[in-house]
């Protein structure tokens, strides 16, 4: 494949700035008729897999968390998302976009992120009206 057809790919496919791979398990949590069809079938494509629910019982090698203002208390949920990942696999946290409804503060995903062990490494557009922020686990110390 050639760099102008991985270049179109971008653009049609929103998830490859994700950085999912073939093969891989993703595990979706907090999806509701408001998430981005578009993402989510983008994701389906690259990793060839569906996207497992909150009832995989088995490690997922990321997650994607679609979370709301009003869904809860962010840094549980974040905590909820790292129990079946392994250490330094992203959860990447989608947010409404500032003025949409459910929009989440950047200092509030900041500060859960911390307090739930988490490090942001990069914030994205992740759709028209979702924002996604990649957080990791810390790798394991030797």
């Amino acid at each position: 494949m050639s760099a102008t057809a991985d270049h179109a790919e971008e653009r049609t496919n929103p998830a490859e700035r994700l950085g999912f791979q073939p093969g891989q398990v993703v595990q979706e949590l907090g999806y509701d008729e408001d998430a981005e069809q578009e993402l989510r079938e983008g994701i389906e494509a690259i990793t060839g897999q569906s996207l497992v629910d909150e009832d995989h019982d088995d490690v997922a090698d990321a997650v994607v968390l679609w979370f709301r203002d009003d869904d809860g208390d962010l840094t549980d949920a974040l905590v909820d998302a790292t129990t079946l990942i392994d250490p330094g696999a992203p959860v990447w946290l989608l947010t409404p976009k500032t003025g949409r409804e459910g929009y989440v503060e950047p200092s509030e995903i900041g500060e859960a992120a911390q307090t739930a062990g988490l490090a942001q490494t990069s914030t994205i557009s992740a759709g028209k009206d979702w924002s996604g922020s990649r957080l990791v686990t810390p790798k394991s110390r030797r």
